[in-house]
């Protein structure tokens, strides 16, 4: 899942806290993607599997220490905040900060359905009916409304009506009562698409639903909601809610004004217009603000290569421009790899938890299409970004950390060394933090499942396993867990007392998973799988060519 923690929006911003912005410079040079042999990358020292299914080894005793953490975290969540949004696990209270619809719940439904916890699902499934989503006192988020609430529970219907159907002894009038609610919601939401273009206002008012009046809308917000919408089509019947996204989506799929909207072929800014679809600026990266657009590029070509062929092309084009552009190394650890962000052509050397995520879209890519090279890449960025985590004091790794490129000039303003206080730090660990707050983010772990699946390398397992530990050891608080104030800081730096609703949906499904049995979720590494997961983990049923709602292409 991604918050939109502002990065694009640092770079936007000609006055950036994180980086010197400058004014448009050269065309940086092609980088060539290296395998540095000291770091150990794993493209460098292990065979790419080709269209094979790897031997896995599942780990019982640590897959049931991920379902305890779980447990605890439910039990936490549903005495002191159910059916409150998010459980403040230090004082034992709750916070409705997703419009008080009981986001933990719905985010905790497929996790809860996966790992075959009976009495939680059950607690949800009698929750779900009485969800009002006609109401609320709080601004709606599009995006952040779509990928929790209707990827939540058009997951959870997924599962009940296909996989898990014998397993649970619901009746179709109880699953048929998620898809419904789905529907009620999507039509609350669908009044954000009314704008002149169709890209959406992502920030919205119920009772009755209606737009704020933004003028805007980002990458991600905008390019993050057409899994879930045309699944939702493709489940109902109704194609209006495919064609809502998918008209959205085509703003973003051909750039009307690529010279400020497209710096690098495939890669975009940072937000666009509603009334005019052009880009407002040429700000970007593989994180916050604009990551998930191109996660669900491949990720739509996964749910029905039939439809949404155009989607792959865009995302082959933004993959090969990120490794003949981005993909850079510290001047003091050139055996990792980052990917490097932008303003115009200008790259800046910084990169977030968030854009950990990359590493596992990259080896999705890899295997969907049968790439060594876009695999090979994504398994040295997992790499580099367990770097983060081993090098800080407490096991996690920061929200923002920062580096100096091996290849750019060592005087140049976007290039800058280290302050004095982290030089020792950036000798030793190959970046230095900005911002060391961890908000029981998954990306990193969720990119450790996705190097296991695609490979089978027992490595990935135990680095799930040090991160699950290290986790647990310092955000384990009261009752339940809590993100932190500082990672590089004696037991984190304290406790913000918030547990995230996604910590249930994506921290525990990941780590769960990479130790779990052979299911039809699973990610497999040929090409037959059944589920693609959605930006919250939340797993979604392709389509396999058989529903054809909404149209698709481009």
């Amino acid at each position: 899942m991604r918050i939109l923690c502002g990065v694009a929006t640092f770079l936007a911003a000609s006055h950036s806290v994180v980086v010197v912005v400058v004014a448009a410079a050269e065309a940086p040079q092609q980088r060539q993607h290296m395998a540095w042999p000291s770091a150990e990358p794993a493209s460098a020292n292990q065979k790419l599997p080709s269209h094979r299914q790897p031997k896995y080894r599942p780990d019982r005793k640590r897959a049931n220490a991920v379902k305890q953490a779980f447990r605890i975290s439910w039990d936490g969540y549903y005495k002191h905040a159910f059916p409150h949004d998010s459980l403040r696990p230090v004082s034992n209270s709750f916070e409705d900060d997703r419009n008080g619809w009981g986001a933990s719940a719905v985010d905790a439904f497929s996790t809860a359905l996966i790992i075959g916890e009976h009495k939680i699902i059950d607690q949800i499934l009698r929750y779900i009916p009485d969800i009002n989503f006609n109401h609320t006192d709080s601004e709606v988020s599009l995006f952040e409304t779509t990928i929790r609430y209707l990827g939540g529970l058009l997951s959870a219907y997924d599962l009940l009506t296909g996989p898990l159907k014998p397993r649970f002894d619901y009746s179709t009038h109880q699953t048929s009562l998620i898809l419904h609610q789905a529907v009620r919601l999507a039509d609350n939401l669908k009044v954000a698409f009314d704008t002149p273009t169709g890209i959406p206002d992502n920030d919205l008012f119920f009772s009755p639903p209606r737009k704020k009046g933004s003028t805007s809308n980002g990458l991600a917000t905008a390019g993050t909601l057409v899994l879930e919408w045309t699944r939702l089509s493709d489940l109902t019947g109704d194609p209006q809610y495919a064609r809502l996204a998918q008209k959205a989506e085509k703003y973003l799929l051909h750039p009307k004004n690529p010279a400020m909207g497209e710096p690098f072929p495939g890669l975009l800014g940072s937000s666009l217009n509603l009334d005019t679809g052009l880009f407002e600026d040429g700000a970007g990266g593989w994180g916050g603000g604009t990551d998930s657009f191109y996660e669900y590029l491949i990720k739509m070509y996964l749910y029905d290569p039939s439809r949404f062929s155009v989607y792959r092309d865009r995302w082959v084009l933004a993959a090969d421009s990120s490794i003949r552009y981005l993909t850079s190394h510290p001047t003091t650890r050139p055996d990792l790899t980052f990917l490097a962000m932008w303003r115009n052509r200008t790259l800046h050397y910084f990169s977030e938890h968030l854009a950990c995520f990359s590493g596992g879209n990259f080896i999705l890519g890899g295997l969907t299409l049968d790439s060594p090279a876009y695999l090979g890449l994504g398994l040295d960025l997992v790499a580099g970004c367990r770097a983060t985590y081993t090098s800080t004091l407490t096991g996690i790794g920061p929200e923002i950390f920062q580096w100096q490129d091996n290849t750019a000039p060592l005087n140049a303003s976007n290039n800058s060394p280290p302050p004095t206080h982290q030089k020792l730090m950036y000798s030793r660990a190959g970046f230095w933090v900005t911002n060391g707050g961890y908000q029981l983010r998954p990306e990193v772990i969720e990119s450790y499942y996705y190097a296991y699946r695609a490979t089978g390398n027992q490595k990935y397992q135990e680095w799930v396993w040090e991160a699950f530990l290290a986790v647990n050891a310092t955000c384990r608080v009261g009752s339940g867990y809590s993100s932190l104030m500082d990672v590089n800081l004696p037991e984190g730096g304290g406790w913000t007392d918030f547990q995230e609703s996604f910590w249930f949906a994506e921290v525990m499904k990941y780590a769960y998973l990479v130790f779990a049995e052979e299911a039809p979720w699973q990610v497999k590494a040929g090409l037959e799988n059944r589920f693609v997961f959605n930006t919250e983990a939340h797993p979604i049923r392709v389509a396999g060519g058989r529903e054809k709602y909404g149209g698709g292409g481009g």
